[in-house]
């Protein structure tokens, strides 16, 4: 199983590094064909990254829905703050801690913030991946 950590800039004025970053990966996995879970702590921040990839141009869409929303088997991007109802491969991780149902995934993107609490929670992540013997990795990008 890969875990990949990204590190995120600091916030600016109006901007969520984050949530662009998440949006950012969802295009590439898309394009790559992969089915993407997309944990979030709370109802609010999963409404949050759905209204950000709503407002990409159109010529970068994502398929993504809520979770619980759309088709019966959900679109290839699916957002929400509960276990996952459907199979998908790569898990994109907002939560902390991080949520028990990580293990089922083969693929795991996880994410290093400036700020310094969020900070001490994703060395807290790191390490509990490393007691998972899931090797996490440090993006190089």
């Amino acid at each position: 199983m890969a875990t990949t950590f990204y590190h995120i800039p600091d916030m600016q004025a109006d901007d969520n590094p984050l949530l662009s970053k998440v949006c950012q990966l969802c295009g590439e996995l898309f394009q790559q064909g992969q089915r993407v879970f997309v944990a979030t702590n709370d109802v609010k921040t999963a409404e949050q990254l759905d209204e950000l990839m709503w407002k990409l141009p159109s010529e970068q869409f994502i398929p993504h829905n809520l979770q619980g929303e759309g088709p019966h088997y959900g679109a290839p991007i699916e957002i929400g703050h509960q276990p996952p109802q459907t199979r998908r491969q790569v898990l994109i991780n907002l939560c902390h801690p991080l949520p028990q149902f990580a293990v089922k995934f083969t693929q795991i993107i996880d994410f290093i913030p400036n700020e310094p609490e969020q900070k001490q929670q994703a060395r807290e992540r790191f390490h509990h991946y490393r007691q998972l013997n899931l090797a996490p990795q440090i993006a190089t990008e």
